[in-house]
């Protein structure tokens, strides 16, 4: 059973989870910059990564008690797998709206040479299906943010469903801002491609709540989050990039070419009424076990 705490319980909670995610985060990240660690090594990247989760612990654990029951840790893939299809197709889908805006806006001419050297000695495609392969493994990495942003933070903020997600990935894409300044992501403009970047955030939190609403399983989200940095991420630079053979796009364009695509889904849920209503709180936690005549526990 969750335990409900109360009002200013809440807002401690927040206090520690937003102190540990933005305050001990961003020190990972300009404390490593300052020891020439480079934020591209994901090794790197990942303490920086947890951080949201464990603000969302300590809050829950230790500030307002309210325990775990209720955060949607559940795979629930009998239930839910059509939305981890969705997770699991949609970035490489989002990808290929990315590379055919490229195309109709004459900044790419389909050119998929790049993509051959994505994994010497291996045909593209294959390379492509390994990467859309290896997600669901790759999810643990991205559960962090996910379980504190769109589990812990988004259902805490109130005033209607769709606010909640506008606010969270506000909020999300501030927490990122620092990696602009580290060499994680150099934009030509940094005013111009960090509002580009604020506008990404935000739809792609758009479409990790829905997963997270629809499933109420925090892992969707996280599928979702490692085929966008892993998947979706990974072949638009490729493809596009100014390495490696790519179209010789910046980080500026390469941001809102993917989010083109993403903006039509996001256009879609909204029409759909998706975020309507009062905020869709936390999933209710699993049903406790019943004992049945001669079966043992039943679920």
């Amino acid at each position: 059973m969750t335990r409900q705490p109360s009002a200013t319980a809440r807002r401690r909670g927040l206090v520690v989870f937003f102190a540990i995610s933005f305050g001990a985060g961003w020190l990972l990240v300009l404390g490593a910059h300052a020891m020439g660690m480079s934020l591209v090594n994901p090794l790197v990247q990942l303490p920086f990564a947890f951080m949201p989760a464990v603000g969302a612990i300590v809050a829950r654990r230790w500030v307002t008690r309210e325990g775990f029951a209720d955060a949607g840790l559940a795979l629930r893939l009998r239930e839910a797998w059509p939305y981890y299809a969705a997770a699991w197709l949609g970035p490489p889908a989002i990808t290929a709206g990315a590379a055919g805006t490229a195309a109709l806006a004459g900044l790419w001419d389909g050119d998929l040479g790049p993509l051959r050297d994505l994994v010497p000695g291996t045909p593209w495609w294959l390379a492509v299906l390994v990467l859309v392969g290896v997600m669901p493994l790759l999810a643990p990495l991205y559960w962090g943010e996910e379980f504190g942003w769109t589990s812990y933070l988004r259902p805490r903020i109130g005033g209607g469903t769709l606010r909640s997600v506008v606010v969270t990935g506000l909020i999300w894409a501030v927490w990122h801002y620092p990696l602009a300044f580290v060499g994680y992501v150099e934009f030509a403009n940094v005013g111009a491609g960090l509002l580009v970047w604020t506008g990404s955030f935000l739809l792609q939190e758009m479409l990790l709540a829905w997963l997270y609403i629809r499933s109420r399983s925090i892992w969707t989200a996280a599928l979702a989050h490692a085929g966008n940095n892993m998947v979706l991420s990974m072949l638009v630079g490729v493809l596009l990039g100014e390495d490696d053979g790519g179209a010789g796009l910046g980080a500026t364009t390469l941001t809102w070419l993917p989010a083109v695509p993403m903006a039509v889904l996001c256009g879609w849920l909204l029409l759909r009424g998706a975020f309507r209503g009062p905020v869709a709180e936390r999933p209710a936690p699993a049903a406790p076990a019943r004992e049945s005549a001669g079966a043992g526990a039943t679920p």
